[in-house]
């Protein structure tokens, strides 16, 4: 079953339930008919048909909306016209599989108006739209904790704010998939000073997903680098900017903390490439050992093989213990001389 959008419409700053059958258009006539009113829309499971029913209301431009019906993108910021668009990707780390699940999210913003499109049917914390009621993206923009921003009438501040708390909760969620990575690498290294085969390839996994995730962080970070330079162009509230400073100096810790993953697990490589190269010295000289003390008997015995009528040993009665004499002190002489030189 595919989910319609679920509309908010919030005067004052207090919000209420769209009634049924509410349009994206009939949410800007709401918008439009005081200035303290504002509609929110989210999409769980966006189709090509509401995407276009929204893009005719809002009259967006034809790439932008392209690039909604298209969506696997990483995040970016556009503006056409009094409409914005942002490209945002949430995180979540399978540890079980080793593995970073990412979810695109479009949100589109115009005065009075914001939308939140789920392109990976799934909300910022990875359950399935069909795990909750109508009631759950809402929860998103509520703060428990002791912020100004919690002490403020959020939704009086305007879509701005609402788009703000979105990249705040996708940010939020960032840092647990950077301590399971950690965790991973932490594990990584014990593996490759126990001589683990196996961990060649767990590192080259684990690097291409903190590579896939510091494109994300990155992107990130330009796209809220866009949105602050635009405080003073659109007039945010202070709240606000105080509000996306914080979110950015989360983002800029989780870049460092990425890149430092990064170097890291490059280094892990270096230094497992060097212990790889070591063991197979190893190996090699005790391959070389043995090879040069089984070749000694074998160059005797092949000497004494060829029967010539003139060898003066060959008629000789001790001339067979003797070979098998010098067989064997040849081969004990060398695995001591080899003992030695610690190649066996």
């Amino acid at each position: 079953m595919t989910h319609g959008p679920i509309i908010r419409l919030i005067s004052g700053g207090q919000p209420s339930k769209a009634p049924a059958g509410t349009t994206p258009a009939d949410a800007l006539d709401f918008v439009s008919d005081a200035p303290d009113r504002m509609a929110m829309s989210f999409y769980p499971e966006p189709t090509p048909e509401q995407i276009a029913e929204l893009g005719t209301a809002w009259q967006l431009h034809p790439v932008m909306l392209e690039d909604i019906l298209i969506a696997n993108q990483r995040p970016k910021l556009e503006r056409a016209g009094d409409v914005l668009l942002l490209v945002l990707r949430s995180a979540r780390y399978l540890d079980d599989i080793e593995e970073i699940d990412f979810d695109e999210f479009h949100v589109l913003v115009r005065p009075g108006n914001v939308a939140v499109l789920c392109q990976d049917n799934e909300w910022i914390d990875g359950t399935r739209v069909s795990d909750h009621d109508a009631e759950h993206p809402f929860s998103l923009i509520r703060r428990d904790d002791d912020s100004v921003l919690a002490q403020t009438n959020l939704l009086a501040l305007g879509p701005e704010a609402v788009v703000y708390r979105v990249i705040d909760a996708i940010v939020d969620g960032y840092e647990p998939v950077l301590r399971g990575l950690e965790i991973d690498q932490e594990q990584i290294e014990r593996q490759v000073f126990s001589g683990d085969a196996a961990v060649t390839e767990r590192i080259y996994r684990l690097s291409q997903e903190v590579i896939d995730m510091l494109q994300t962080v990155s992107s990130m970070t330009e796209v809220v680098t866009a949105l602050r330079g635009g405080f003073g162009k659109y007039d945010i509230p202070a709240e606000l900017q105080k509000y996306l400073d914080d979110v950015a100096d989360h983002l800029a810790r989780h870049v460092a903390q990425t890149r430092e993953l990064k170097e890291s697990l490059t280094q892990i490589l270096s230094v497992n490439s060097t212990l790889v190269a070591q063991r197979q010295n190893e190996d090699m000289k005790k391959i070389s050992g043995w090879a040069a003390i089984l070749f000694a008997p074998t160059l005797v015995g092949a000497i004494y093989g060829m029967n010539f009528d003139d060898m003066p040993e060959l008629h000789w009665a001790f001339g067979y213990p003797m070979a098998l004499g010098m067989m064997l002190a040849v081969g004990v002489g060398l695995y001591f001389f080899f003992k030695r030189a610690n190649w066996m």
